[in-house]
């Protein structure tokens, strides 16, 4: 971009014009509901040798009763590989995947490699056992339905309380191998007192239908990430890198998914009971990785995982809106709205900063403030220098002092580096980013016009006029394009001497325009019969131009 252009309005106005095809339909789709076509399978993009990774899959039978391995975990991947090992394609597997190809199997390209069912979620056994049901009630936690032939098949209920419906394997002793907390809307597909092999399912749970999409239907989406606003039903994020454990909590109606990191540090995460888990006892868990099903939370990707990861999951969210629609809006246009979400910080430690703990302050202040002190030191004993205790003084004049000092034979000052201060990035939606704008006539211009200009009026804040809206509000030339602050300060200077000619040509234009005057003057004069009045001294150099009389 040129220096000087108004980035941001462009910006909003890439991202908002949109916005009138979206609600008054008028794309090509014309108003047509459109649906996403469900993946339901993996085939090989190249021919090579497969290899399974993180999926911890056992052998089972699929519905045609051939015998096939079934994924038992979430981060499964396949690779195809080629002859010396290198990987051509990669592909992640979801849990509950059937695999048609053994690990280390030549496939043709072409070849599927795996299948799911994208309309249901399966719950598998583990381990091998006998099915015990704990807290399977009819009427209370359950319901009885007809699965067809004659057959009944129990379905979870939203329920309150203290009772947690799970499917627990036990082996012939009665110790429990592996347990399954069951969801509301999960089926129950094995009967109690079933011998069970691994991979079989226990159970299995719709899949959360993506439903006819409307054109409309994604600009609140838009609206809601930059608002910065909390999902409804949100998922629970990983806090901490570890393995999982799953407890059922004394609480009404909470499970508690334990993570333990290599190093030993537990952290719990409560989740209602009837959400379907995404983990399982054992399972080992990234920081920032969902734990149970539900759309991400801003705030908490950007404590957990840090600001990379939120650009990345903003900028992805919003697209994925405009694309389902075909259009297409550069990647710089969100960012830029992005940036000014992600502009503030809070003081977490000052520091030796003159900042105080849990301001808000902008992210260039805040870099800005800990530069200054950057090549500063503050001295702990002042020794024979003029200097006092706890003072903030450069690194260059504890060094004059100490040498002054030492040549008179005296003890130099000792300091200690200065510690810069430390905070935490703030996500603001963008109505709220508006409103902690450094301009408070910027600010008043846009929403809560009494509340910023009294809250400016008690601060005593000063408005340096730096921004477009503040300039418009007072009609003076707005600092954008040619009005752009160092455009302002330019002068224009000739890198050339001006040739003599051209002064020569100004002089004879000059003695021209006074000779035609004079000759205009005298033919009037001698018409109307007024005599000739001379001027005293008044005569022309060899160019025309007067000269004064000597």
């Amino acid at each position: 971009v040129e220096t000087g252009e108004a980035v941001g309005i462009i910006a909003a106005q890439s991202i908002g014009e949109p916005g009138p095809q979206h609600t008054m339909r008028t794309f090509h789709t014309g108003g047509i509901g459109s649906r996403e076509i469900l993946e339901s399978e993996v085939r090989s993009g190249q021919a090579g040798k497969i290899e399974v990774r993180d999926a911890n899959a056992v052998p089972t039978f699929d519905e045609e009763g051939h015998t096939v391995y079934v994924a038992l975990k979430r981060s499964g991947e396949i690779a195809v590989l080629d002859a010396k090992g290198r990987e051509l394609e990669k592909y992640k597997i979801p849990y509950g995947a059937f695999i048609y190809a053994k690990p280390g199997e030549e496939v043709k390209k072409g070849q599927q490699i795996a299948k799911w069912d994208p309309h249901r979620v399966p719950i598998l056994a583990e381990k091998d056992g006998v099915v015990r049901y704990v807290d399977i009630e009819i009427g209370e936690t359950v319901r009885e339905e007809d699965a067809g032939e004659g057959k009944k098949a129990f379905v979870v209920i939203e329920h309150k309380g203290e009772k947690h419906p799970q499917i627990t394997i036990v082996d012939a002793h009665g110790n429990i191998l592996d347990f399954h907390y069951l969801p509301s809307k999960a089926r129950i597909e094995v009967p109690e007192g079933y011998q069970i092999k691994a991979g079989q399912m226990l159970a299995r749970q719709p899949r959360q239908a993506a439903g006819s999409q409307d054109i409309v239907g994604g600009l609140p989406r838009v609206t809601e990430i930059f608002e910065a606003r909390k999902p409804k039903e949100p998922a629970v994020m990983a806090e901490i890198s570890g393995r999982v454990e799953i407890h059922s909590d004394k609480r009404k109606g909470k499970m508690t998914i334990r993570v333990v990191s290599d190093a030993g540090i537990e952290k719990d995460h409560h989740v209602p009971q009837d959400r379907h888990l995404l983990v399982h006892t054992g399972d080992y868990v990234q920081a920032g990785d969902a734990l149970i099903e539900g759309p991400l939370v801003p705030h908490d990707i950007l404590r957990i995982k840090g600001e990379e990861s939120l650009w990345t999951y903003m900028l992805d969210e919003v697209q994925n809106v405009y694309r389902a629609q075909g259009v297409v809006i550069n990647d710089k246009h969100i960012e830029i709205i992005v940036a000014q979400m992600l502009r503030k910080v809070r003081v977490e430690s000052p520091g030796d900063t003159d900042l105080l703990p849990h301001d808000v302050v902008d992210k260039f202040e805040f870099r800005r403030r800990n530069a200054q002190i950057n090549d500063m030191v503050r001295i702990t004993e002042i020794g024979s220098t003029d200097f006092k205790v706890d003072e903030m003084v450069t690194k260059a004049a504890v060094r004059e002092a100490n040498a002054k000092a030492e040549a008179a034979g005296k003890e130099g000052a000792k300091a200690k580096k200065a510690r810069p201060a430390t905070g935490r990035t703030l996500l603001l939606g963008v109505t709220k980013a508006s409103l902690q704008s450094e301009s408070f006539l910027s600010g008043a211009s846009f929403q809560e016009t009494t509340k910023v200009l009294t809250e400016a009026a008690l601060r005593g804040a000063v408005d340096d006029l730096v921004g477009l809206k503040e300039n418009v509000l007072l009609g003076h030339l707005i600092p954008a394009g040619t009005g752009f602050k160092p455009y302002l300060a330019i002068r224009v200077k000739p890198l050339v001497a001006i040739p003599a000619s051209h002064a020569g040509d100004d002089n004879e234009m000059l003695a021209d325009a006074v000779r035609a005057a004079e000759a205009l003057g005298a033919d009037r004069n001698e018409a109307l019969g007024v005599p000739r009045v001379e001027i005293p001294g008044g005569a022309l150099d060899g160019h025309g131009a007067p000269q004064p009389q000597r």
